[in-house]
């Protein structure tokens, strides 16, 4: 309850002096209703759109049964495209989506990035409602967050809490760092995963991905900026393009002598374990044990930030590559290739 308190006073020898207070009140129910109304509004403009997904796993060599899940989606063009989660839909044979309606259609996989965990399938059906994609560039923590989806197979399951924080990483099943990762208390449940994030206006502000085992109230949604640059890529070429240079490492630290001897800006690098065959990190030259420091003209201090400077734009293309190896300070030139992901 809110409380508007007006006082009254009278004056007293020439002192005001307070009498009595007038109390008005905002009562809960009207807030409650205000509140209910927002959920309502925003589910009645999303709910439509919203889709349930499910698959059958290919059949594994010597398996008895093929395997199945479900999930969420939805629609996010009048022509069919929806967008889900690539953990829902990887290596499906078939994909099947069921409606709000009750209608019932056999979608195609157009394209799949594991690396943000985003996907985009369609069906054919014309006219179908689409939801409309808001923008999580200007989110506030505290501002109402609805999830709609599938949650243990109960379609069109609607939960609402708030943005609990924003600008999130989140690890993906590739072992890749997924940025700009909003984090809600809403509750989320397997089956959810795909399914929109919604603000109180039905703009969609995310897609549900993941919850923390074991925790309560930590649930977490990719970004709708990040859904909408990966989706558009993946109507246009079915596949995110990023460069790859062929080696597996750790995070190490630099020997403080080292960095002080060389004025390294940073005191962290990247051990290299291993390179594989005919790779890029290979022909390069680089070698067990070496340290990576540097790439592309950027200081880097571990394996995410290689990640993330492991870019499309860089396949093909000479970059400089700075490794500690044993007391020196060695540079290379490394031209990454287009990496290829296997399901």
């Amino acid at each position: 309850m809110i409380r508007d308190i007006e006082f009254l006073s009278t004056e007293i020898g020439g002192v005001e002096v307070p009498t009595s207070v007038r109390d008005t009140r905002v009562e809960d129910g009207d807030l409650l209703d205000a509140y209910s109304n927002a959920v309502i509004s925003a589910c009645e403009i999303v709910g439509p759109s919203v889709v349930k997904i499910e698959v059958k796993q290919k059949q594994a060599r010597g398996r008895r049964q093929q395997a199945a899940g479900s999930g969420s989606g939805f629609v996010f063009t009048p022509d069919g495209f929806i967008l889900t989660n690539s953990h829902v839909v990887s290596g499906a044979e078939s994909v099947t989506v069921l409606a709000e309606d009750g209608g019932r259609f056999s979608a195609d996989i157009v394209g799949d990035d594991p690396d943000t965990d985003l996907a985009v399938i369609r069906i054919n059906s014309p006219g179908i409602q689409s939801a409309m994609l808001g923008s999580s560039g200007a989110l506030k923590v505290g501002q109402m967050a609805i999830a709609i989806g599938n949650p243990l197979g109960f379609q069109t399951t609607v939960t609402a809490g708030v943005i609990s924080a924003v600008g999130r990483s989140l690890r993906s099943n590739s072992g890749r760092l997924i940025d700009d990762v909003i984090q809600t208390d809403a509750a989320l449940n397997p089956g959810n995963s795909g399914g929109p994030l919604v603000n109180s206006r039905g703009e969609v502000i995310g897609v549900n991905t993941a919850t923390i085992l074991g925790a309560q109230g930590l649930c977490f949604a990719i970004a709708v900026d990040t859904a909408k640059f990966i989706a558009g890529r993946l109507i246009r070429d079915g596949r995110i393009r990023r460069s790859y240079i062929g080696l597996a490492g750790q995070n190490v630290p630099v020997r403080r002598e080292i960095a002080r001897f060389f004025s390294l800006p940073n005191e962290n690098g990247i051990l290299v374990l291993s390179t594989d065959d005919d790779s890029p990190a290979k022909l390069a030259g680089l070698l067990e044990g070496d340290v990576i420091i540097a790439f592309a003209g950027h200081q880097i201090d571990g394996i995410d930030e290689l990640h993330r400077l492991l870019t499309e734009e860089r396949v093909g293309i000479k970059q400089p590559v700075t490794v500690i190896r044993r007391n020196e300070k060695l540079e290379f030139g490394i031209i990454p290739r287009e990496r290829e992901f296997i399901n």
